[in-house]
């Protein structure tokens, strides 16, 4: 059987491209594993009747674009409906993106769009594309035993005999903490920690180059939390992993991820080094969202000061889309919507008329 690290390139879509400006990363020569360009995701409102006509759209993510590099962990933050869930998804073709572009290196230096592969080649590239799912109860087939749920991908890809499969389904259970008798067990039988890393093990049996963490372990004990964010910080040294980790805890985000990307009303308002972001953020939204994090001490009090709710990405503002919840609002917010740009300092990037 081939290496579960190393999957032949045979089983990729060969597709030598130039690099376009429009695909270089911002900012930096290396090469990134991953490059979104102008991603968006519309899903139309349709009224009433025979033939239903759309009355409105939803915009839930509206002109993305960020680099992530090989070995990174970029974490996307922000309110709940800021389009962080949906993003991830389009990434992974688990939806159909509307437009843009997801280009998706590999190490020959060609690469792919996932945005618009057809169906047949998208299942090719599987196996190094992967996904830990939020909460660890209804991502696992209560029918099916942690052998076959841990084993199905490698069905799927028709690799190996069966019992190459399952010695390589022990493997990873005993790397992700779990014991060989597990695999003989129903999903009812585990914790909420247990299964969660089931759906580790089953994310990287099949080795993939990257891994898309959605909210993995906002349903957990904070106990239970440190424990699997150590595992996945080991496991992504071992397996030479690229994480894309969408959460809300800004906390795990400060202590996990190497840069961050804020998203409001589905764009990225900031987008910086994780200690940038955390020191000195530069938006005022971001700022809003560090004041917000519980402090622990009972004598702080909370300056969180943000009227209102997420802009309706059906009904959204015209100028910046942040604006009318904005206290450092100038005319120019409300007419004409900020580009992402870059400042002075390095890597940042920052979408505000004022930065």
């Amino acid at each position: 059987m081939e290496s579960a690290r190393n999957l032949p390139d045979e089983g990729l879509i060969e597709m030598n491209s130039s690099l376009t400006s429009s695909m270089m990363p911002f900012g930096t020569e290396r090469t990134p594993l991953l490059s979104v360009r102008g991603l968006c995701k519309h899903f139309p409102i349709r009224g009433r009747g025979v033939l239903p006509k759309t009355v409105a759209t939803v915009r839930a993510v509206d002109d993305l674009s960020f680099d992530l590099m090989p070995g990174e962990t970029l974490g996307l933050v922000g309110e709940s409906g800021s389009g962080k869930t949906t993003a991830a998804r389009c990434i992974l073709r688990a939806i159909t993106p509307s437009s843009g572009e997801v280009r998706f290196w590999k190490k020959d230096g060609s690469s792919v769009d996932l945005a618009t592969l057809p169906e047949k080649a998208l299942k090719r590239l599987r196996p190094h594309l992967q996904m830990i799912f939020q909460d660890p109860y209804s991502s696992l087939n209560p029918r099916m035993t942690v052998g076959e749920i841990v084993e199905e991908p490698l069905v799927i890809h028709k690799m190996g005999n069966r019992d190459e499969r399952e010695a390589r389904v022990v493997e990873i259970l005993k790397r992700v903490g779990l014991k060989a008798e597990h695999r003989t067990r129903y999903p009812h039988a585990f914790s909420g920690g247990q299964r969660q890393r089931i759906g580790i093990a089953r994310a990287l049996i099949m080795r993939p180059s990257l891994v898309v963490a959605d909210e993995a372990v906002s349903a957990l004990d904070v106990s239970v939390q440190a424990q699997v964010l150590n595992l996945l910080k080991d496991l992504q040294a071992e397996f030479q992993l690229t994480y894309l980790f969408v959460a809300h805890n800004l906390d795990v985000v400060r202590h996990f991820c190497d840069r961050v990307a804020v998203l409001y009303a589905g764009r990225v308002v900031e987008l910086a080094p994780s200690a940038q972001i955390f020191s000195d953020p530069k938006h005022p939204y971001t700022r809003a969202l560090l004041a917000a994090v519980p402090w622990p001490d009972p004598d702080v009090k909370m300056k969180f000061d943000l009227p209102g709710e997420i802009a309706d990405p059906s009904r959204l503002p015209q100028g910046c889309a942040f604006h009318p919840r904005c206290k450092e609002c100038v005319d120019i917010c409300r007419t004409e919507r900020p580009e992402l740009r870059a400042l002075a300092e390095g890597e940042r990037r920052v979408a505000c008329h004022r930065s």
